[in-house]
């Protein structure tokens, strides 16, 4: 009897035993599941970080610049900041010409002028005096012409000899010569009577008009400023080392506003600014190009020779942000922009080599990518 209820009682600890295993192992699998889900929460997490959201109307808005890698070389091409300013056939400084009064002016800033077209009149002593020089001029002419007339007529009537109807035609000749003079010095200076046209030599718009209606003026005095908005160039400071791999012809790309705009070098300073050791290249935009004198533009020289092997990954500095002591760019997605370590090599200029994380075919934020670098930190402050 007693050996039954032993055998009873090790059945009942057996089963007690089987059913506490059940239940420690259900409580082990329930703990570890949501382990499991907190641990793939917080790689979704970081999958996340570094991570910016735009649309591509805010990309618009923001105007960040959207680069698409391909393999160059740090040679293939230099990039330097320009202003724009008029060509030396795109501007003209009008002068007073002569000491006087000023009477008239019919033009005033900002209006077209044609080439040859009367600004203002000046009421001048000269003036009167140069006209009084083209009626003397004129009258020793004519009076020369009647005096070879006469000899010729005695000539042929053998009363004079040849040799004063030669004086006589040499003498016409003088006085003809003195009387072109006159007219053409009275052409040049807008004489007409007292008064001086003052007359543009090109075509364009004033954009500088400080003659006043009344005022004295003398002759070196400035009285308008013209300039051709068709006739422009470029005026690029290049550092010295680089400007010694342009040449004349190289083409160029001017980044304006309202798009790029195809160029090509013109000509390049021999030396070197003293101050900022930076030489000009000057460059000639094609023809419609709509820029404006004294703006900003950023210019890219593409360089007819290169001795680089260009097969390595160039962006612009500005596109390589610091992140935490990091550098990155910010690669493009469908979503917006991702924070991507990268590894930099040499420089020049401008621009830099990357030495690791990107490949040619990608797409990264350019200009403005330090807005990208200011809305992650927002972010993250924000987390």
């Amino acid at each position: 009897m007693s050996n039954k209820k032993m055998f009873l009682a090790a059945i009942m600890v057996i089963i007690f035993v089987g059913i506490s295993g059940v239940l420690v192992g259900k409580y082990v699998f329930t703990s570890s599941a949501p382990a499991a889900v907190s641990e793939k929460g917080e790689e979704d997490h970081a999958d996340e970080e570094g991570v910016v959201e735009l649309t591509e109307e805010q990309v618009k808005t923001s105007k960040i610049e959207i680069i698409s890698l391909t393999p160059s070389s740090l040679n293939a091409q230099i990039i330097a900041q320009g202003s724009v300013t008029p060509s030396p056939q795109g501007q003209a400084i009008l002068s007073a010409g002569a000491e006087g009064r000023v009477t008239s002016i019919r033009k005033r800033l900002g209006d077209p002028v044609r080439r040859g077209e009367t600004i203002a009149t000046i009421e001048s002593r000269e003036a009167a005096g140069i006209s009084a020089e083209v009626t003397s001029a004129a009258a020793r002419a004519g009076l020369a012409r009647s005096q070879l007339a006469r000899e010729q007529r005695l000539f042929n009537e053998k009363i004079t000899a040849r040799a004063d109807i030669e004086t006589a035609r040499a003498e016409n000749q003088q006085a003809a010569a003195e009387a072109s003079r006159a007219r053409q010095a009275a052409a040049a200076s807008g004489v007409s009577g007292r008064f001086i046209s003052v007359r543009s030599p090109i075509g364009g718009s004033i954009t500088s008009a400080p003659a006043i209606l009344g005022s004295y003026v003398t002759a070196q005095d400035e009285l308008f400023r013209i300039a051709n908005p068709d006739r422009i160039q470029i005026e690029a400071a290049v550092p010295a080392e680089d400007a010694r791999k342009i040449n004349t012809g190289d083409t160029a790309t001017i980044e304006s506003p309202t798009g790029e705009i195809t160029a090509r070098v013109l000509a390049v300073t021999p030396a070197a600014d003293p101050e900022n050791r930076a030489a000009i290249v000057v460059l000639e935009p094609s023809v419609g190009a709509r820029l404006v004198p004294g703006e900003y533009v950023r210019v890219k020289i593409m360089l007819s020779e290169s001795s680089a092997d260009a097969s390595k990954i160039i962006v612009p500095t500005e596109a390589v942000q610091t992140v935490e002591g990091q550098e990155v760019v910010f690669f493009r997605t469908k979503a917006g922009f991702r924070a991507r370590p990268v590894r930099t090599g040499a420089r020049s200029g401008d621009r830099v080599e990357i030495l690791e994380g990107l490949t040619a075919g990608s797409k990264i934020a350019g200009r403005n990518a330090f807005l990208l670098k200011s809305e992650l930190g927002r972010g993250e402050a924000e987390h």
